[in-house]
C-alpha cells in the first residue's frame, strides 16, 4: 500500500505557473501515476497519467503543451508543473497510484478510468484568476 500527500497548491493569476507535488509513503517504482482535478461543480477530470517506467506520459487535450507530469522515483514523489495557468484550471488537484496490473493500459486510456487508480491523495487546491 501507498499513501498520498499533495502539496503546492495556491492562488494565481492567469497565465502564471505552479508545480504541485505529491509525496509517497513507499515506493512507488512500481505504480503508474496521474493527477486528476475536480474542477467548482464538475465532475472530476483525468490531467496527465504517466507509467512507471520511462515511457511516454499522457495529458488531456485542455493541458496539453501546459502541463508536465514528472515523477522522481528516488523521492517517491510524483510533480505536475503548470505553466500558462487559465481560469478554467481552477480545480482540486489529486494525485493517484494504480498498481502494475493497471499499469499495462494505454496511459491515454487511464486518463477517463478514474476506477483503476487504486490509491488517492486527499487533494489540494489550485485557483487562477484573471
Amino acid at each position: 500500500q501507498v499513501q498520498l500527500v499533495e502539496s503546492g497548491g495556491g492562488s494565481v493569476q492567469a497565465g502564471g505557473s505552479l508545480r504541485v507535488s505529491c509525496a509517497a509513503s513507499g515506493y512507488i517504482y512500481g505504480y503508474c501515476m496521474a493527477w486528476f482535478r475536480q474542477p467548482p461543480g464538475k465532475e472530476r477530470e483525468g490531467v496527465a497519467t504517466i507509467p512507471t517506467g520511462n515511457g511516454i506520459p499522457a495529458y488531456a487535450d485542455s493541458v496539453k503543451g501546459r502541463f508536465t507530469i514528472s515523477r522522481d522515483n528516488g523521492k517517491n514523489t510524483l510533480y505536475l508543473q503548470m505553466n500558462s495557468l487559465k481560469p478554467e484550471d481552477t480545480a482540486i488537484y489529486f494525485c493517484a497510484a494504480a498498481t502494475w496490473r493497471v499499469c499495462i493500459s494505454p496511459m491515454e486510456v487511464l486518463l477517463s478510468r478514474q476506477d483503476a487508480f487504486e490509491y488517492w491523495g486527499q487533494g489540494t487546491q489550485v485557483t487562477v484568476s484573471t
